[in-house]
């Protein structure tokens, strides 16, 4: 019972397809110089700015401009993708990514959440991809590893800031761990676009400086599309999707300004177009291992 790849029905070789969460487009600072306008001018900016396509996205417009779209959801218990399902199957979505459970769960718990995820995903022939996320079952490293072992057909959204950072994965160094979370890598089939450091998910980052936690994404994120690259069959295809989030819920870090308010550290728009220029240089390293 694998949870399928995302498959475009060709019989092109595997590729990679750079999206973005619609979250990322949320309440930019007046600095940026991303769309603030309303969903149709975000939508058609997100299209000329040459994004496959949205998470979150709507419908109609994604449509209109010609982009693809993929779902998300939290599921707290068993059933509560029900109403979700047949809408994301009768609109065409890709794909769904979904926050499973709070991580109190007990591995009881947990596989019965697992199993309906899968099951889910073969009633209705979509992949359904657990997300690493904070307050989830996937939310430690050791436990998630040890689920993979019961359930080795599980396939992830892989957003390693909130192991990275959440669970400080540099200290006592961090080659241990990706080793230790090889078998998560082999299993990424989406991935969420953000960077973080040991102290703060979501960092602002530029094209010149090569930070070590810079480079420790590109590692992770290059892992995962070797892991995909392993079994991928013709016409599959792997979304990146940049999640770069407003400071509101305290993911864009904030710093004072000359008048002693406070605004975003950088522009989310401006950084997702340069996480589109890393991850192509990951994908054509992944492609020559």
């Amino acid at each position: 019972m694998i949870v399928k790849n995302t498959n475009d029905g060709s019989t092109n070789l595997p590729s990679l397809r750079i999206d973005i969460n619609y979250g990322t487009c949320e309440e930019l600072p007046d600095f940026s110089i991303g769309p603030k306008g309303d969903d149709r001018e975000k939508h058609e900016a997100i299209a000329k700015a040459g994004f496959g396509g949205i998470q979150d996205g709507n419908p109609e417009l994604c449509k209109e401009f010609n982009l693809q779209m993929t779902a998300h959801a939290r599921v707290n218990k068993v059933g509560d993708l029900k109403d979700l399902l047949p809408v994301w199957k009768s609109l065409n979505y890709n794909c769904a990514t979904v926050h499973l459970g709070w991580g109190m769960e007990s591995d009881e718990e947990m596989d019965d959440l697992v199993n309906y995820i899968q099951e889910s995903s073969l009633e209705y022939d979509l992949p359904i991809y657990i997300e690493t996320h904070r307050a989830t079952i996937t939310q430690d490293m050791f436990r998630t590893v040890e689920m993979v072992k019961r359930f080795p057909e599980i396939r992830f959204n892989g957003d390693f800031s909130h192991w990275y950072t959440g669970q400080e994965m540099v200290y006592g160094g961090i080659e241990n761990k990706w080793e230790f979370i090889a078998p998560v890598f082999d299993r990424v089939r989406f991935i969420h676009g953000r960077i973080g450091n040991p102290g703060s998910i979501q960092v602002d980052i530029n094209d010149e400086e090569n930070s070590s936690y810079v480079e420790h994404f590109k590692e992770m994120w290059t892992k995962c599309f070797v892991g995909f690259l392993k079994t991928a069959q013709p016409g599959d295809y792997i979304c990146f999707t940049v999640e770069l989030l407003k400071s509101d819920i305290f993911y864009a870090r904030t710093i004072k300004t000359e008048n002693k308010g406070q605004q975003e550290e950088g522009d989310r728009w401006q950084q997702a177009l340069l996480y589109k220029e890393i991850i192509k240089e990951c994908w054509e390293k992944a492609l020559l291992i």
